[in-house]
C-alpha cells in the first residue's frame, strides 16, 4: 500500500474512533460506528489485496454527483457553471439500478465513504434508497438542507450510513445572500427536526476571501454543535464562475485558515472537521484523479475531480476499477500534475487547459 493510502486510513480510523469517544451516550450510533470501524479495517486489507493482486491503487473515498436538478439556483455554482445541474441539464442521469451497481462494487473494493452530491441530490430518493441498503458504506449527502421532511428523517433514522450534510455560507445574510431568500432559516427547521430525532448530521462551507471569518467563527460553531451539527466541511471556493476570481483564497487565506482550523479542532474536540483541498502538503499534492478520490459525474462519467469534468471513461460501462485506469487519469498521475503549484482551490481547475490537453492527446 502506498504511503498516502496509509495516511489516508490512519485519518479515517482516527476519524471514527473520535467519533466513537464522543457518542457513548448513544447506544444505537456507538454500535454503528463500532460496526463500521470493523469494516473499514477489513476494506483496508482489501484495497492492499488489489493493490497487489491488479496493480490499482482502490481509493477510500468517491464523490458522485447523483442529480441533475435543484430547487435553488446559488450565486457561483460550480455544478451549474460545469453543467450538472441546469433547467436543461446536459448530463443524462444513471438510474437507481445503475448507481446501486457502482455503489456495490464500491464496497467490495474497499471504498469506505461515497459523498453524494448534485444538483440537489435529495431530488434522487430513489438512488438514496438504493445506497441506504449499502451498509459497509458512508454516504455523506451534500444537501441544501430545504427538502428535508418527515420522509426523509424517517430514512435518516433507519440508516445511519446516510448521513445529511447542510451547506452554508455563514448566518442568514451570507446564506441568503448566495442561495436565496429564506434558505438560512429553512436549513435551521432541517437542523431542528434532525436533533428532535437526535440525528447527527453535518455542515459544509464554501470559503471565500469574503466569509472566512464567518464560517470559522467558535461561537457560530458551537450554536450548530448543539443543533446537532458534529461534522464540518471547510470547502476552498473554485471561482468557476466568471468575475468571482476576488473570492478564492490566496495562499496567505489558506495559511490562515489551516491556523484556524488547527485551533478549532482543539476548541470543538466533540466535532470533527475536514479541509478541502486540505492538508495537501502532508499528501503530497491533490487526491484527485483516483489518487484519493476521483468523480462520478451524473451520467456514471469518471471525472479527476467535480471542478474538472473531464472524462475518458465512464463508470456504468467499465466499472470502477476500468475508471481507475482510464488513460485521461494515468496521465494526470505519470505527470505529476496533482502536484503542479497552485494559488489554492483545485489545482486540476487552475490547470484546467493542461487537462483539457491531456484528454485530447
Amino acid at each position: 500500500m502506498t504511503d498516502l493510502h496509509a495516511y489516508l486510513a490512519e485519518s479515517i480510523y482516527n476519524m471514527m474512533n473520535h467519533a466513537h469517544h464522543h457518542e457513548l451516550a448513544n447506544p444505537r450510533l456507538t454500535r454503528f460506528i463500532t460496526r463500521m470501524m470493523r469494516v473499514f479495517r477489513k476494506s483496508v486489507r482489501q484495497r492492499k489485496k488489489i493493490l497487489e493482486t491488479e496493480g490499482v491503487a482502490v481509493p477510500p473515498f468517491l464523490i458522485a454527483s447523483i442529480a441533475t436538478n435543484c430547487n435553488l439556483s446559488c450565486k457561483g455554482c460550480y455544478a451549474r457553471e460545469n453543467g450538472i445541474a441546469s433547467e436543461e441539464a446536459q448530463k443524462e442521469n444513471l438510474s437507481a439500478e445503475q448507481w446501486r451497481a457502482i455503489f456495490d462494487e464500491a464496497a467490495a473494493l474497499g471504498v469506505n465513504f461515497c459523498l453524494l452530491a448534485g444538483g440537489e441530490p435529495l431530488t434522487r430518493r430513489d438512488v438514496l434508497d438504493q445506497a441506504a441498503q449499502v451498509k459497509d458504506i458512508i454516504f455523506p449527502v451534500f444537501t441544501n438542507g430545504t427538502l428535508i421532511g418527515y420522509q426523509y428523517i424517517d430514512l435518516f433514522k433507519r440508516r445511519l450510513n446516510i448521513i445529511p450534510v447542510i451547506s452554508l455560507e455563514g448566518r442568514t445574510q451570507r446564506t441568503d445572500d448566495r442561495r436565496g431568500v429564506g434558505v438560512y432559516q429553512r436549513a435551521r427547521m432541517s437542523m431542528k427536526m434532525l436533533e428532535r430525532e437526535r440525528l447527527r448530521f453535518g455542515v459544509s462551507f464554501t470559503v471565500t476571501t469574503e466569509n472566512y471569518r464567518d464560517v470559522t467563527a467558535v461561537d457560530f460553531l458551537r450554536e450548530l454543535r448543539d443543533l446537532g451539527a458534529h461534522l464540518v466541511f471547510f470547502v476552498e471556493y473554485v471561482p468557476v464562475e466568471k468575475d468571482t476570481q476576488h473570492l478564492a483564497l490566496t495562499e496567505k487565506h489558506v495559511a490562515k485558515l489551516e491556523s484556524i482550523i488547527e485551533k478549532l479542532r482543539k476548541d470543538l474536540d466533540d466535532v470533527t472537521i475536514l479541509s478541502f483541498p486540505g492538508d495537501e502538503k502532508a499528501m503530497d499534492g491533490c487526491m484527485a484523479a483516483g489518487r484519493g478520490f476521483f468523480h462520478i459525474g451524473p451520467d456514471g462519467a469518471a471525472e479527476p475531480c467535480p471542478f474538472s469534468p473531464y472524462s475518458d471513461s465512464n463508470v456504468a460501462a467499465l466499472g470502477l476499477l476500468g475508471a481507475l485506469q482510464s488513460p485521461l487519469f494515468q496521465r494526470i498521475r505519470d505527470t505529476r500534475a496533482l502536484q503542479w503549484e497552485h494559488t489554492g482551490g483545485c489545482t486540476l481547475f487552475e490547470h484546467r487547459d493542461e487537462v483539457e490537453k491531456m484528454l485530447l492527446a
